[in-house]
């Protein structure tokens, strides 16, 4: 129960602290990005800190950027695809583009891995 009121406090100050965060950034759409996954990756650390120690909260940070990292690759590559290539976005569906586009989010977040934790 200890474990459930801190991941609610946790987790709910950093949601109103990037929310208001976002809402200061234009455009207004960064209010939902930026509530979401860096809160709930705060609570998480925050969470395995206070149970697993001080290593292991240090490998899932490291895991929580890198896979930050994969995710930007696949985001850039679904916006260049669609945005910056009308011709692609002709000949194939948005579902079509982004569900292929996954396979370069899972390489990348497993080479990032590979490269930087399993040395």
């Amino acid at each position: 129960m200890k474990e459930m009121i801190f991941r609610f406090v946790v987790g709910g100050t950093a949601v109103c602290f990037f929310s208001a965060l976002g809402d200061i950034l234009k455009p207004k759409s960064f209010a939902g990005l930026l509530g979401a996954a860096p809160s709930v990756a705060l609570a998480t650390l925050s969470l395995t800190l206070i149970k697993e120690g001080h290593a292991y909260a240090q490998l899932e940070a490291r895991s929580m950027v890198l896979a930050g990292f994969a995710f930007f690759l696949y985001a850039w590559l679904v916006a260049w695809l669609l945005v910056r290539n009308p011709s692609v976005s002709k000949r194939f569906s948005v579902l079509a583009v982004v569900s292929s586009s996954l396979v370069v989010w899972v390489a990348a977040a497993l080479g990032l891995f590979y490269i930087v934790l399993r040395r």
